[in-house]
């Protein structure tokens, strides 16, 4: 499976409660419905009064079976409906995005 990575930044406008309920309610809805998508998990940063904030507000991961349904997706109309509306809410001069290479070594206990 493919993991497609995106680290966002809030718009300076908005406030973090409108950023992460933009991100939830309107464009993850719009996220879900783009064809081949196998799963879709949003990251938001929690507030940890004993941790400096990262700066970026959320991390989304998409996952497809491989590349080219990747590619496929991003093509559909739903892909770029999805992809157009991230400059609603996110700051894209910051904003970056990756495929990425998942590496899980096993948890000793």
């Amino acid at each position: 499976m493919l993991k497609f990575m995106v680290v966002l930044y809030k718009k300076p406008e908005l406030s973090e409660a409108e950023f992460h309920r933009f991100l939830r309610d309107v464009h993850g809805p719009m996220a879900l419905k783009i064809p081949g998508l196998r799963k879709y998990i949003q990251n938001h940063v929690s507030p940890d009064p004993t941790r400096k904030h990262p700066e970026w507000d959320a991390i989304v991961e998409l996952y497809f079976d491989d590349w080219k349904s990747m590619e496929t997706a991003w093509a559909t109309p739903e892909g770029q409906a999805a992809t157009a509306d991230v400059k609603e809410f996110a700051d894209l001069s910051r904003t970056s995005w990756s495929v990425v290479e998942e590496y899980s070594p096993p948890v000793e206990q």
